[in-house]
């Protein structure tokens, strides 16, 4: 049993992490260092914020240190690292400011929206009604106009900007004035573009008028799986007092300690990663738009995040081409969207992500043996296995 546990977990590290390229934008890859603080001593023990345990000092002052980073970082007045992912930094922010029977105004997950907002998610666990941003699907955004005269009309009590399906910075300095000015309270879910937002090249929600950043810590953000909350002032300590035991007990404080290095190296190298990622992302997208892929948004410029999108007109043509692929060890999901985050960590660069392309039409437009493409795929890996924007 114990070997069978240990073989397909080498199994899994040898395919996964040697031999595939890891497209997949909701995944990123840590450096050794915040990994290996995954498997720290730390990953035994409790704190909590009335000092019930002894034996804490050290964990405390890394949560501190960690609070202190993410603050500066994001320009922030507080921070929270204790939500154990994005989704559950989702629901202590509209639990603690929506009432059953509250609107809340997202992206519908018919537009790219996250599901988990929405009515089998979050709002109708709460009781709370969701409707949605009007949106231009053309270019994958908020129609302002329209969604100006909405709030206006409808009064919705919480208003959250950002999506899964994400290319461009939202329209949240256009319309969180119109907000707040007919009573709402105005979130960003950035758990895709966090690490951009950290690394100061998509957009700025807290100075554009959002009272709260919360999302994951590792998709565009380059730390361990998990969650975080970013406010200001009034709401943040509304939120840091309801956390505990509402919604979070033993916050992983392995993963804290792993969150707080992460938010180091993003402090010092963030802003050349995201720039390389935007700049990766770019340049697939326009190779594979010349190869005839159906990408999205090419009349203005693709994106500016770290996402690609196919269109290919429906889920059951995306996952065909996605299983496709895999067979060749090029991993995506099943919309598609096509990450750089993860590529981008590893060192590659426009030369590789024309390489990468060129893979992909292999596989999919020129039918290719996918078994032969993926020996070229693996040789590829090999070449980009250590870690960048990180501490040597």
């Amino acid at each position: 049993m114990i070997s069978d546990i240990l073989s397909l977990v080498e199994k899994h590290e040898q395919w996964r992490g040697n031999e595939c390229l890891n497209l997949i934008p909701s995944e990123n890859v840590m450096s050794p260092a915040v990994r290996s603080l995954l498997a720290s001593e730390l990953g035994h023990r409790y704190t909590a914020r009335d000092r019930f345990y002894m034996g804490t000092r050290f964990i405390d002052e890394i949560e501190q240190y960690g609070e202190e980073l993410a603050k500066d970082v994001f320009g922030a007045e507080t921070a929270d690292l204790r939500p154990l992912s994005g989704h559950i930094a989702d629901l202590i922010f509209l639990a603690c400011f929506a009432k059953p029977g509250d609107m809340l105004m997202c992206i519908s997950p018919e537009d790219g929206g996250y599901p988990g907002l929405w009515d089998d998610g979050l709002a109708g666990f709460l009781g709370v009604k969701a409707v949605p941003f009007p949106f231009l699907k053309e270019n994958m955004n908020v129609d302002v106009e329209k969604a100006e005269e909405t709030i206006k009309r409808l009064k919705p009590k919480i208003l959250i900007f950002g999506a899964s399906l994400i290319l461009f910075p939202h329209p949240v300095e256009e319309l969180a004035s119109v907000a707040r000015e007919n009573g709402a309270l105005v979130g960003f879910d950035g758990s895709h573009v966090l690490g951009l937002i950290a690394g100061k090249n998509f957009q700025d929600p807290l100075k554009e008028g959002t009272q709260a950043l919360f999302g994951s810590t590792h998709k565009s953000f380059f730390g361990p799986q998990g969650g975080i909350i970013l406010a200001d002032k009034e709401h943040g300590e509304i939120i840091k007092a309801k956390i505990y035991p509402r919604f979070v007990d033993n916050a992983h404080w392995n993963r804290i300690a792993a969150l707080t290095l992460a938010l180091a190296e993003v402090k010092n190298f963030g802003r050349e990663y995201a720039e390389q990622v935007i700049r990766n992302a770019k340049a697939l997208a326009k190779t594979l738009h010349g190869y005839g892929f159906p990408v999205k948004c090419a009349n203005i410029g693709f994106t500016q995040s770290h996402q690609v999108i196919l269109d290919f007109g429906n889920y059951e043509r995306g996952r065909e081409m996605a299983e496709r692929l895999q067979r060749a060890n090029i991993i995506v999901d099943c919309v598609i969207r096509i990450g750089t985050c993860e590529v981008t960590r590893r060192g590659m660069k426009e030369e590789e992500m024309a390489k990468i392309a060129d893979l992909i039409k292999r596989t999919v437009l020129d039918g290719e043996n996918p078994e032969a493409i993926k020996k070229e795929v693996a040789k590829l890996c090999s070449e980009f296995q250590k870690v960048e924007y990180c501490f040597k």
